[in-house]
């Protein structure tokens, strides 16, 4: 028997509270310093983000075309790099740990619905990436998904399962390639 989605009781649902969507407003309004900052502007972006509620680590560099959902909800590791037109979708908390690269168009996702409930609740399920990842060009890494410390997401790649630390994976969906390791012959 097929059941019917219940679009009216997820658009009834309450999603945010009234202190985040005061925030989220807030942020919609200080989004055009970010977006519009000069390139090398890395400490004024980790300025707004911090206000906002961000923890960002020292070194921290992310382009000013980067969208960010939810600042309050990322954690950014020392030294780490968000490149131009990546997507941090922090619906729920992203983490990413030090030294870790998230390249062009790189979208992170903490945020999803629920599809088994006709309501198709609001879920945040957090992402974390360890130290000295790299998700790598237009790569898709799912929400509830942890990428181990060193791990490589190759371009392009969709990853909806946790990827162990020291792995390269590649392709939709991802799949382990083959090890991490550096000075290998090539």
């Amino acid at each position: 028997m097929a059941e019917n989605l219940d679009v009216a009781a997820n658009r009834a649902a309450v999603k945010y509270s009234h202190p985040e969507i005061a925030k989220r407003v807030a942020w919609a309004l200080a989004k055009p310093l970010f977006r519009w900052s000069p390139r090398v502007a890395f400490g004024w972006r980790n300025a707004l983000l911090r206000l906002f509620g961000a923890r960002v680590g020292r070194g921290v560099r992310i382009e000013p075309s980067v969208a960010v959902a939810m600042p309050w909800n990322l954690k950014l590791g020392d030294w780490s790099a968000v490149g131009a037109n990546a997507r941090l979708y922090s619906l729920g908390s992203i983490t990413l740990g030090s030294g870790v690269t998230v390249s062009q168009g790189a979208h992170l996702c903490a945020g999803t619905h629920d599809y088994t409930d006709p309501k198709m609740p609001l879920l945040r399920p957090p992402v974390s990436v360890g130290d000295q990842a790299w998700i790598c060009a237009d790569a898709f890494v799912g929400p509830g998904v942890r990428v181990g410390e060193g791990a490589v997401i190759g371009a392009r790649a969709v990853v909806v399962k946790d990827v162990e630390q020291w792995t390269v994976v590649a392709g939709n969906p991802a799949r382990v390639v083959k090890r991490r390791t550096f000075g290998a012959s090539r």
